[in-house]
């Protein structure tokens, strides 16, 4: 039996899916283990370019900044998404795992506010501090990044590990294989592909389709 935190969260996501039908967006409930191919953006094996986006606590971040790391897992999210929401825990246990052996995570909010007040920079800083947020957490105002990426669903995972000086996309697509029950979770895509990587080992599942919401283009 679902608890009620479980429930709500099923009903939310329900009704979210309910408005994307009717707005005709597709995909969001297809299933994440079926190969997908990405918008155009970076793809497996591509090159990573550096990008500089503010933090939620002012500062400007890049990945340069962080000298010693061997990757990175960038993950596009969102404050007004239940998808993004349920997600939340399992991204700080992702980072809390992993930062420490050189793979930290770095979350990007890329929806225009304009579309979702929830998701202002201010609204940023407050969830990031409600909800105890491990990890950067960048606003890409201008949306470049986002499309330099190919990102197009919140959330959606990059693996990046670092090959002669250079960022290299090991991974994309969805976080694990349940958007809605993380007890249920039966295969853990990005936490694979970086302990894959960390045992020098090829990932084995190298892209699967993101589940989430639709990111908000500015017009």
């Amino acid at each position: 039996m679902k608890t009620m935190p479980g429930l709500m969260l099923t009903l939310l996501t329900g009704l979210y899916l309910l408005i994307s039908a009717i707005q005709t967006v597709a995909g969001a409930h297809e299933s994440p283990s079926q190969p997908h191919k990405a918008a155009p953006g970076y793809g497996i094996g591509d090159k990573v370019t550096d990008f500089r986006l503010k933090n939620i606590d002012g500062k400007m971040v890049s990945l340069k900044d962080f000298e010693s790391a061997k990757g990175f897992v960038i993950i596009f999210v969102s404050n007004h998404c239940p998808f993004s929401k349920s997600y939340e825990d399992r991204i700080n246990s992702i980072d809390r795992k992993f930062a420490a052996q050189g793979f930290p995570v770095i979350a990007i909010n890329p929806n225009d506010p304009e579309a979702y007040e929830e998701d202002s920079f201010a609204n940023m800083q407050a969830r990031a501090r409600e909800r105890g947020y491990t990890y950067p957490y960048l606003n890409d105002n201008t949306q470049a990044v986002t499309r330099l990426f190919g990102a197009t669903r919140t959330p959606q995972a990059f693996v990046l590990k670092k090959e002669n000086g250079h960022l290299v996309v090991q991974y994309i697509g969805a976080i694990d294989d349940n958007s809605q029950e993380p007890a249920l979770v039966t295969r853990h895509y990005v936490s694979d592909a970086v302990n894959n990587l960390l045992l020098g080992k090829p990932v084995v599942t190298t892209t699967t389709k993101p589940i989430g919401c639709a990111i908000k283009w500015k017009s």
